[in-house]
């Protein structure tokens, strides 16, 4: 099952990137699908073929995560931040830098979610240090693996739900 139609990718300002999807779940559950651990393996894999190899979370403020993601090849990429803000359920602020600095620095990312009859619209603003490297962004092919990994989590909901997950 696809749900890209609601999967929509702007650009506000020559540094930022938001991406907007709505999930079929409330918002609760949509932040803890976001921030759990145990929960974001199960859903943030990348694309086919890759495997999500470290995935921790210190969900705090001043806390850290850091990801990391292997390929078929076994060529890994890694990135990771500290948390800015957390205001639970609605909005996470945290600085995002991979390990190989393809975007030119620490970007900012904004997760914010809003719930209206049970459906949840998440926004995820990435603004950057230059209109070049949020471009290079765009044209690295993001939006096609993040559509395949709120794909995976649009599916998963429902067994969310019924796990009272959130």
């Amino acid at each position: 099952m696809n749900f890209a139609d609601t999967f929509k990718i702007s650009t506000p300002t020559d540094r930022e990137i938001r991406i907007a999807r709505v999930f079929d779940a409330p918002r609760e559950l949509i932040f803890d699908a976001f921030t759990r651990p145990e929960l974001l393996k199960r859903w943030l894999s990348g694309p086919p073929g890759w495997s999500f190899v470290v995935c921790e979370v210190d969900l705090r403020v001043g806390g850290a995560y850091r990801f990391v993601w292997r390929g078929p090849d076994g060529a890994e990429m890694g990135m990771g931040g500290i948390h800015r803000e957390i205001d639970r359920p609605e909005r996470v602020v945290n600085t995002q830098k991979y390990d190989q600095d393809w975007t030119g620095g620490e970007a900012e990312g904004t997760l914010l979610l809003f719930e209206q009859d049970g459906k949840t619209l998440s926004t995820n603003t990435v603004r950057y240090l230059s209109k070049e490297a949020r471009d290079g962004a765009l044209a690295s092919g993001m939006d096609q693996g993040m559509i395949a990994g709120y794909d995976r989590l649009e599916a998963l909901l429902p067994a969310l739900q019924v796990e009272g997950t959130a």
